[in-house]
């Protein structure tokens, strides 16, 4: 899989995984997503495709690097899309 794949399976496990907010975006503890067994089975590096979608302004979370155990209780937050132009 390539990087920018990864990066829509990610989104797409925010979204299962994440509540709704009233803005559109997703949340999801980083925790949540380490530790459910279909992430397991897509993501190699998990935390290397959350870095990509950083770098991407697809997600927002605090801080660069993720561990396990340690950062369990960051959120993760997938961002909503802007809204569509109307010009």
């Amino acid at each position: 899989m390539n990087v920018d794949e990864e990066v829509g399976r990610l989104k797409e496990e925010i979204q299962r995984l994440g509540q709704l907010q009233p803005d559109g975006s997703y949340k999801v503890k980083f925790g949540v997503l380490f530790n459910d067994d279909r992430c397991a089975n897509i993501f190699e590096a998990l935390v290397g495709t959350l870095r990509a979608a950083k770098k991407r302004k697809i997600v927002q979370y605090e801080g660069e690097l993720l561990l396990q155990g340690v950062h369990d209780n960051v959120e993760i937050a997938l961002l909503a899309p802007p809204p569509p132009s109307t010009a």
